[in-house]
């Protein structure tokens, strides 16, 4: 099993040894057994409290390094029009303390969350149209994570 235990930054892509999909869920633990998109067996020895991005490097005990990405889950996307229906939808969405991912297309702003029908219901009380689907999950990080300064959509 190849120990994953460092998180690195800004290496050359031809240094990346395989790839390791996850899920938001498991994304949040420093501890894991897991297998790469090619079937390496990996555990991973990681500080508590950060969660991995989609992208995140990790490098092994014995140098390899290992990219996140994050794996298609069951999601609900809400859109609704730009500007103060926007913002009310993130505001209230947001205070309902759960993890959002937000972002845009050529379709307009979206906000995507895990289902729950409650926060379902209440998108569509402020004007959403909701799309279950699977997608990638990756939420905004708490505005005082270092991973906020520098998170892209």
């Amino acid at each position: 099993m190849l120990e994953l235990i460092e998180r690195i930054h800004n290496i050359d892509s031809a240094e990346i040894h395989d790839n390791l999909i996850l899920p938001y869920e498991l994304r949040m633990r420093g501890r894991l057994r897991a297998t790469t998109e090619t079937s390496l067996d990996v555990g991973l020895f990681l500080d508590r409290g950060p969660v991995l991005r989609d992208g995140d490097l990790l490098q092994a005990r014995t140098g390899e390094v290992i990219r996140i990405r994050a794996a298609d889950e069951p999601v609900v996307t809400a859109r609704v029009a730009a500007g103060l229906p926007l913002a009310r939808l993130c505001f209230h969405l947001g205070n309902r303390h759960v993890s959002l991912a937000i972002g845009e297309d050529k379709q307009g702003g979206w906000i995507r969350f895990p289902p729950d029908h409650v926060l379902e219901e209440l998108a569509e009380h402020l004007g959403a149209t909701l799309i279950h689907h699977n997608a990638k999950f990756d939420p905004e990080p708490g505005a005082y994570s270092p991973a906020a300064h520098n998170h892209e959509h």
